[in-house]
């Protein structure tokens, strides 16, 4: 994955991207772990908005979505 460091607010989030997404600027979501919250912002914008999940609801999110990768 790679990382890009980012001020949020009083802490510094450690955003990250898949490794699939290569270089050249695709489309692609970046994730950053804070305190009991999961950032989510465009890769193509990074000083963009950022959607703001807490945990245990993005966890819920990522199962669901690789339950039905699995189907």
């Amino acid at each position: 994955m790679n990382t890009e460091q980012h001020k949020a607010g009083s802490g510094e989030l450690r955003w990250f991207k898949s490794s699939h997404s290569g270089s050249d600027g695709g489309d692609c979501l970046e994730v950053a772990a804070g305190a009991g919250t999961v950032h989510v912002r465009d890769s193509k914008c990074a000083q963009g908005p950022v959607l703001s999940v807490p945990s245990q609801q993005w966890t819920t999110f990522v199962g669901f979505v690789a339950d039905a990768a699995r189907r």
